[in-house]
């Protein structure tokens, strides 16, 4: 029989893949999936994008935006925040050294909305980074205790945002987490942004669900004035480049302070970076402070890519050894076994994506693209994070 022909090498080699497979396979059902789960239970109770019926108990807050040379994006998308669907808000937009009509542009909506506010950044301010300056100026500026964060090149869903993310805070919470996927484009850059986004939306967020939350995206995210400066602020990472809130989130979050809102109508749109160098830029910049992680962090963050490499470089091994050149030569289970596992697990992947995808409105991705961006994706951060290149931005 074929099985006969196996000795403890094999048995070994097919071990150490079956390990490796079913510890993906657990990640992926624990934590990836934890949002579409989310997502589907929050439709069967009647929450997937219901505007609050208690509008009345929904408090008082501070919408905060950064702007840097934004003129375009201000006249395009603060008209969206300033007619939203909330009983008592405020806007406040930072300008931090825009060298454009980004103020000239704010106060023209300035004139006819007393909710809008504007403030800026000192000129010559010599901190590591003057986001952070500047969302502490605005933190201190804002009059509500609920502080609302979003960029100038981002757009709400609807205009249903703010009364979306509130929600989260009804349960006692001192951080709510948001989702920010980009706008689809053409090409292979918006595909690349497109999914690593997903990606890592599913982690933080799946991650937050679990009882593990360790970042969030300035892009959409809210937090209690109170809790900010308790913890220090920004206080000891202005010298970091980045940071402003996935370092800030991974300091101050725990499993019982930290909510996660999933429905449509919390969303908020981003503008794709349009090319590779812009991209690789921002992906560099994030991950520069990926160091100043809590320790518990960092080994969660790297069990999952060490196991997928494992996995790729087994199977690859086991598929070289085990090629059936000729059908007596060598035992084909093994081949069969490296084969089907890595089938199996690519299918569920690719299913886990796309689910969450329709489910969250974005996109679809072949399969071709998920096994490309799956194998490449996590070569290009660890590059990135051996070969360290410091940035002269201070965003």
């Amino acid at each position: 029989m074929i099985v006969e022909n196996l000795d403890i090498v094999d048995w070994v080699l097919i071990g150490v893949l079956g390990v490796l497979f079913v510890a993906q396979i657990y990640w992926y059902a624990r934590y990836m999936c934890a949002p579409a789960r989310k997502m589907r239970r929050d439709r069967k109770k009647g929450q997937g994008n219901q505007v609050p019926s208690t509008k009345s108990e929904l408090p008082p807050v501070s919408v905060i935006l950064c702007a840097h040379n934004e003129a375009y994006n201000i006249s395009q998308y603060l008209p969206v925040l300033l007619t939203q669907d909330y009983p008592e808000y405020e806007v406040i937009v930072v300008d931090d050294g825009s060298e454009d009509e980004t103020r000239a542009m704010v106060e023209r909506y300035m004139v006819n909305d007393p909710r809008l506010h504007l403030t800026f950044v000192p000129y010559g301010a010599r901190v590591g980074s003057t986001k952070k300056l500047a969302l502490t100026l605005a933190a201190k500026a804002a009059k509500y205790e609920y502080l609302l964060l979003t960029d100038a090149d981002c757009v709400p869903e609807s205009n249903h945002w703010i009364s979306e993310m509130m929600r989260g805070f009804q349960s006692s919470k001192d951080i709510v987490l948001g989702f920010s996927p980009y706008f689809a484009e053409k090409g292979h850059v918006n595909r690349l942004v497109r999914y690593d986004t997903l990606f890592n939306g599913l982690h933080y967020l799946g991650a937050a669900l679990c009882g593990h939350p360790y970042m969030g995206v300035g892009r959409n995210l809210a937090y209690r004035k109170e809790l900010f400066f308790a913890s220090g602020g920004f206080t000891h990472l202005m010298n970091k480049i980045a940071g402003d809130d996935d370092l800030f989130v991974n300091h101050v979050a725990t499993k019982t302070n930290t909510a996660v809102v999933l429905s449509r109508d919390s969303f908020t749109w981003s503008l794709p970076k349009k090319t590779m160098k812009e991209w690789w830029q921002q992906k560099r910049r994030h991950l520069s402070v990926s160091p100043a992680y809590k320790g518990s962090t960092k080994i969660r963050l790297g069990i999952e890519p060490m196991l997928r490499g494992l996995f790729y470089a087994t199977a690859l091994l086991m598929m070289v050894i085990y090629f059936p050149t000729s059908y007596m030569e060598l035992p084909v289970i093994p081949f069969m076994v490296v084969v089907g596992l890595f089938l199996v697990r690519w299918i569920l992947q690719t299913a886990v994506l796309n689910v969450s995808a329709r489910r969250m409105g974005l996109p679809r991705f072949n399969m071709f693209s998920v096994l490309w961006f799956d194998i490449t994706l996590p070569l290009v951060s660890a590059w990135m994070l051996m070969v360290p290149k410091r940035s002269g931005a201070k965003w």
